[in-house]
């Protein structure tokens, strides 16, 4: 009899443990489809993230714009004039652009006290966290685009920073830039080495382009010096046969330099245009000078600087009236290149 309730224990503990509930895991396949599922979904949100991410920098580029034009105004208010594009150093040196003028009204006060604009860039100075570098090599950030892949520095032939790139050129007309001649000026809202004023922009602030978006460490032929009045180009191909010296990326540069293809743009093509050379085996995509400002006394300079961008399908720009609107690549050119003349009494309707 006494080995009795010990069976009935054992029973009971058979009993608990059988009945006790088996532990669940996921097999591989359910790993899998919860893998693969998330994997859809990150390709569906990843699309909609950066159209948000794009979105919030082409903002922020035309608020960069913005603050670019109304300093304009606020030079013009306070100097009674326009920011030259570009001017002749009455010392030795090159000439300071449309925006270093600007520099005061950008909040970068500092910056443009280490300006001696009757001097060249080359030797001006400034001391940053107690280091004196080149004002030239000094980044600006309301000069560039978030898109803009080539934000950073260009060096000396030492390695030493000595350029710093921009975003954003100064509207230099449709083709014809200046002649050392006459010291006439192109059609354009600013102008090289003379005066101008709001009053001289006859056809309406609203309806005259100010800025437009370029792209820094763009390829470009230069200096070819051509004499005489050159054909405003119909077609890209034209450039490549007109030649020149050539740059692979130091278009767009140089934010202190005044001349065209450093700080401008022209509207000989339209937005985005694709301007395709080949050099040495590879294609380049590029802008044209026939000879820069300065660097002659009888050739003319006559340009085409493209405006383009990052931005899908168009380029940002500002009106001289203040506004900042997105042009489209399909815009009409000769639509495009009435935009870009101060005095050239077309009739146009801006694209909204």
């Amino acid at each position: 009899m006494p080995p009795q309730p010990r069976l009935m224990s054992l029973r009971c503990k058979s009993q608990s443990t059988a009945t006790r509930p088996r532990r669940n895991a996921f097999t591989l396949v359910e790993l899998l489809v919860v893998i693969a599922i998330i994997g859809i979904l990150v390709g569906l949100l990843l699309p909609a993230v950066q159209a948000a991410r794009e979105a919030a920098r082409r903002m922020s580029c035309s608020n960069n714009m913005k603050q670019m034009i109304l300093a304009v105004h606020n030079y013009e208010s306070a100097t009674k004039r326009l920011p030259p594009a570009w001017t002749r150093p009455a010392m030795t040196g090159d000439g300071w652009s449309t925006q270093a003028r600007i520099l005061p009204y950008v909040e970068n006060v500092a910056l443009a006290s280490a300006i001696d604009f009757s001097a060249g860039y080359g030797a001006a100075r400034i001391t940053v966290d107690g280091e004196s570098i080149k004002v030239s090599s000094f980044r600006v950030p309301v000069y560039l685009c978030p898109s803009d892949v080539n934000d950073f520095e260009r060096n000396d032939d030492d390695g030493n920073p000595y350029h710093y790139p921009l975003s954003y050129g100064y509207n230099a007309g449709p083709w014809f830039v200046f002649n050392p001649n006459t010291n006439e000026t192109g059609p354009g809202s600013f102008v090289a080495g003379r005066v101008s004023r709001f009053r001289d922009v006859l056809d309406g602030l609203s309806n005259t382009l100010g800025f437009g978006e370029v792209k820094a460490r763009t390829p470009y032929y230069r200096d070819v010096e051509i004499e005489g009045t050159i054909p405003t180009p119909l077609e890209p191909t034209e450039i490549c046969g007109l030649g020149g010296s050539f740059k692979t990326d130091t278009g767009h540069t140089e934010w202190v330099d005044g001349r065209v293809h450093q700080s401008g743009f022209t509207t000989t093509f339209s937005p985005n245009r694709k301007v395709i050379c080949e050099v040495s085996g590879r294609e380049f995509d590029v802008d044209f000078t026939n000879i820069r400002e300065g660097k002659d006394t009888t050739a003319l300079t006559q340009a085409a600087v493209t405006s383009r961008s990052y931005h899908q399908g168009g380029v940002n720009v500002t009106m001289m009236d203040g506004s900042v609107r997105f042009i489209t690549d399909s815009i009409n050119l000769e639509l495009w290149r009435n935009l870009s003349t101060r005095a050239g009494g077309e009739t146009v309707t801006v694209p909204e």
